[in-house]
This record gives structure tokens, C-alpha cells and sequence, in this order.
């Protein structure tokens, strides 16, 4: 499904404007429909995000630079959020879907940033091991998350199952 909706998105909003769709995530608004925070390139090398509305059709609705994002704020590392703060001329809340997608987001604004502004994306209250991965993990995917948190849960049972000497 969520191919599909990539590919019509591209086609509809992005593809006319000679942009390519990068990332885009399902937030939460209070008005009704579905609504995606999309990322986009222009071929001028320049990043967008966009909020988009999907109702009948796709409609963009707001448009910001990735060169005036100052700051993304998780809001807090240690809680399982959805919401996030993007700080731009003003403040705009936005609410993900899930922390996944929250997270998938923010990964994708720091790799354009890198790629195409130059310099850092400035982030707080984030846990960094989630954007950027260890020099043992390459990928920077929720499968390779999935993939650390279930070893390090196979190791707890392994040495739960040790026999302890008693003495």
C-alpha cells in the first residue's frame, strides 16, 4: 500500500514540478482526511517539506525550505512520541503516525541535509542510536533496530538459561 501511495504522490504532486519524492510520513490533523509530511528534492538540489492533504486528491497545503529548518525537537528521547517540533520562522507541532515514522523522518532530513546543505541538522531529545548507526551497523533502517534489540534479548535469555554454582 504504502508503495502505491509513493508512487501516486510522486506522479500527482512531485513529478509536474520536475521534485522527487524522498520520505514521507502520516501525521495526525485535527481535520479530517489523511494528511503526509512529505520530503522532497527539486533538481535544483534544494529539500522541501511539505504537509499534504489526501482526501479525493492530493493537495500541498504548506511548504517549507530544509535550509530553514533551525532545529527538530523530539521533545523527549526516553518516551515512546509520536510528536515532534520542526522550528522554522515559527514552531510547528507535528504529530507521526507512530514513533517509526517520526523516526524515519528525522533520518531522512538529516541525509539530505548532509547531502545537499552541507552541513549538520541541528536535533534535540532524540536517541541519536536511532539516526545515525554504529560503525557495526550500516544501515540506518527500524529493521536493523529490530534486528539489535532482538539480540540483545537473545543474549539476556542465554544467560538466564547458565547455570549459577552454588557454593
Amino acid at each position: 500500500m504504502s508503495s502505491l501511495l509513493r508512487e501516486e504522490m510522486q506522479r500527482v504532486l512531485f513529478r509536474p514540478e520536475r521534485q522527487r519524492l524522498v520520505e514521507f510520513i502520516e501525521i495526525e490533523e485535527p481535520s479530517q482526511g489523511r494528511h503526509f509530511l512529505c520530503v522532497s528534492v527539486s533538481g535544483s538540489k534544494k529539500s522541501h517539506t511539505k504537509r499534504s492533504s489526501f482526501q479525493e486528491s492530493y493537495r500541498k497545503t504548506e511548504i517549507w525550505s530544509l535550509q530553514d529548518l533551525t532545529l527538530v525537537d523530539g521533545r523527549d528521547p526516553d518516551v515512546d512520541d509520536p510528536c515532534f517540533l520542526l522550528h522554522f520562522d515559527k514552531v510547528r507541532s507535528v504529530t507521526a503516525i507512530s514513533s517509526s515514522a517520526k523516526y524515519t523522518l528525522v533520518r531522512a532530513l538529516v541525509a539530505l541535509s548532509d547531502q545537499h546543505c552541507q552541513r549538520l541538522l541541528n536535533l534535540r531529545n532524540f536517541d541519536w542510536a536511532y539516526i545515525k548507526p554504529t560503525s557495526f551497523y550500516l544501515n540506518r533502517g527500524d529493521c536493523v533496530v529490530l534486528m539489535q534489540v532482538c539480540f540483545y534479548a537473545f543474549n539476556l535469555v542465554c544467560l538466564s538459561m547458565c547455570p549459577v554454582p552454588l557454593d
